[in-house]
């Protein structure tokens, strides 16, 4: 069917060539009509590749040899609108191609399957079989050729023919209707951004409200504990586990931001800073850690974007301490600005045992992750004497931009 298509595609050249050509040597004679057939041909294939630059002639052609030509690596095949004069040229050769292929099985088909089936039934003779034998014979077909054992070498080479030339339609498709490297370069470059902020609103995701429901469920866990012999203790976990909620859902309307296009502009600088960090620990106060603070000041004044991203390292380090040390170990946090760089030191007592979730968390990859996008550096671990552990992040100021 592709083929087919081809030599549908070819007939108004041909046509308008036939008409030029035998406009200029109108002679009539049957070496005279191959000749201005082969010539028709010769002079369509110039004007089809000239029409094959338009732009959505690849886009026509790449549908096209998807639906009917099953080429090889399909995937490779685009469907989209040639962008680039390199894209333009390549899907000019395919046109090229696809019409001078279409139109020799096309021309093959009409005029060789009649004779072959004539060929076929010549020894039976008859009124039919005899006018087309002349017919034939009067347009130079030698008469001594052997009717059924030509016919059916005919039709073979006919479907040999058509096997062939679709077969090598197929494997050029991917070649002459694939991407250009600009595009294969193009669409990878596409494809990091999205895959860059997928990753990044997991990070925002796992950071808001996994730190939102680590603290709402210590503090709904030491509610419980004390509902009946300390109420007022409990009344105020409670009063915690709202304002919590209230702002990890806050923080989630701001993630979720990301997602929508009309918002894309804003959402960048959407979220808490660390002008935001006394919040921060007065909310995990309600949960029973206890952290000693040691914030520089100035911090107000960073770069939001900048700030933002410090403050998501901030809150995870804090966090996974809520999570593996527990609500009651002491925490130690440094901020400080020195020499152009933000340093963040946090740490706590690493105990007899560091529990985990299954699968371990994301929470110090993202923090890296993070880190690397500002351009910082980030380590974690024991310190030297083993009591203790230790996240130590610097980042250069702006480093994001």
């Amino acid at each position: 069917m592709h083929l087919v298509l081809g030599g549908a595609l070819l007939m108004p050249y041909w046509m308008l060539s036939v008409v030029l050509l035998g406009a200029l040597d109108p002679e009539n004679g049957p070496l005279h009509q191959v000749l201005l057939q082969l010539a028709s041909l010769a002079l369509s294939l110039p004007m089809a590749a000239v029409t094959a630059l338009v732009p959505t002639v690849r886009a026509l052609e790449g549908a096209a040899a998807l639906a009917l030509g099953a080429p090889e690596r399909a995937e490779e095949v685009s469907t989209g609108p040639a962008r680039s004069w390199a894209a333009r040229r390549r899907t000019s050769t395919w046109y090229v191609l696809h019409l001078l292929f279409g139109g020799v099985v096309s021309g093959m088909t009409l005029a060789g399957v009649p004779f072959a089936v004539v060929l076929i039934y010549s020894p039976l003779g008859g009124p039919p079989i005899d006018d087309a034998l002349r017919y034939w014979q009067d347009r130079g077909v030698p008469a001594f050729l052997p009717g059924p054992a030509l016919g059916l070498a005919l039709l073979l080479l006919i479907t040999a023919v058509s096997a062939g030339l679709g077969a090598l339609l197929a494997r050029w498709a991917p070649v002459l209707l694939g991407p250009t490297p600009e595009e294969r370069l193009a669409a990878a470059e596409r494809r990091a951004a999205v895959l860059a902020q997928r990753n990044r609103l997991a990070r925002e995701l796992h950071d808001s409200v996994g730190h939102a429901l680590s603290a709402v469920g210590i503090q709904a866990s030491a509610a419980a504990r004390v509902l009946r012999t300390d109420p007022d203790f409990a009344e105020e976990a409670l009063r915690a586990i709202g304002e919590t909620a209230r702002a990890a859902v806050a923080e989630l309307d701001a993630v979720l931001g990301l997602l929508r296009e009309e918002d894309r502009t804003d959402a960048g600088t959407a979220g808490p800073t660390l002008a935001g960090l006394d919040d921060l620990l007065r909310q995990l106060a309600g949960t029973g850690l206890r952290v000693d603070a040691d914030l520089a000041p100035g911090l107000d004044r960073l770069p939001t974007a900048f700030s933002r991203e410090a403050y998501r390292i901030v809150q995870e380090g804090l966090t996974n301490v809520l999570r593996h040390a527990g609500p009651t170990a002491p925490a130690g946090l440094r901020v400080g600005l020195a020499a152009g760089r933000l340093e963040i030191e946090l740490t706590n007592p690493l105990g007899t045992a560091r529990p985990s979730r299954p699968g371990g968390g994301r929470g110090l990859r993202g923090i890296g992750e993070r880190a690397a996008v500002l351009r910082g550096e980030c380590t974690a671990g024991p310190t030297e004497d083993g009591a203790d552990w230790r996240l130590s992040v610097r980042l250069p100021v702006g480093g994001a931009g």
